[in-house]
């Protein structure tokens, strides 16, 4: 087995060095009452040192949705030295659904636009290099689990902007609030160390819900139905 990447090892403040991929589409509504489908998307951002996770949404693939995603990314979690993704090419032959993704970051004047503005920003875009999708596994990863549970819980139902919104900000919950180090059968032993207790200094703590698995989705309201699908995210 190789060295590590010096980022990968390189003592620095959660997200200062990150990864960054997009996934989606995710159907949603404009609002509750409507069956008129907007399509949203999902932007990850991996920490190379901590495996922290932060997901944003985002409307569509334009560059001005990006900067936005960014300023919102930067606002919560501090501006990166450091940011990797994928250069494009890699999701040529993809899916159907990675098609607009793959125009996104391999169209060079959006990559020229953000390149130009980053650099003012003292942020250094990095890009692996094409049909070498190994060099990206440490964000790869992290959007192929989100995206798999999303889908799972998620199912047929059509939620609004706001409610995946808010179920995406659990599942970043969730997703740093797994164990970095092995767990332990003694009770006196100090729990595991999460991504989450180098963002906040404590593990998840989430306000107490009632069990909402075995009730049926025709008796539960919208917020009954967002809370069930992300104990489904747990289960």
């Amino acid at each position: 087995m190789g060295d590590l990447p010096a980022a990968r090892v390189t003592a620095t403040r959660p997200f200062y060095t990150c990864g960054l991929d997009y996934a989606g589409p995710f159907l949603v509504k404009e609002k509750t009452r409507t069956r008129v489908s907007l399509k949203a998307y999902l932007c990850i951002f991996v920490c190379f040192t901590t495996k922290a996770v932060h997901l944003e949404l985002t409307v569509d693939l334009s560059t001005d949705a990006f900067f936005n995603c960014l300023q919102r990314f930067i606002a919560r979690r501090g501006k990166p030295g450091n940011i990797h993704s994928d250069n494009g090419t890699n999701f040529v032959g993809a899916k159907n659904e990675l098609n607009e993704l793959g125009c996104l970051l391999s169209d060079k004047a959006h990559r020229s636009r953000i390149t130009d503005a980053m650099s003012k920003d003292q942020i250094q875009w990095h890009m692996i290099p094409p049909h070498a999708p190994q060099f990206g596994g440490l964000w790869e990863s992290a959007v192929e689990s989100a995206k798999y549970h999303l889908r799972r819980v998620i199912g047929e139902t059509r939620l609004t902007f706001e409610e995946l919104y808010t179920l995406l900000t659990q599942v970043e919950a969730c997703l740093n609030s797994r164990p970095l180090t092995s767990l332990s059968d003694d009770p006196n032993d100090p729990t595991p160390l999460t991504p989450r207790h180098f963002l906040i200094g404590d593990s998840m703590a989430a306000i107490p819900q009632p069990n909402f698995m075995d009730v049926p989705i025709n008796r539960m309201n919208r917020y009954q139905h967002l809370s069930k699908m992300f104990q489904d995210f747990w289960k």
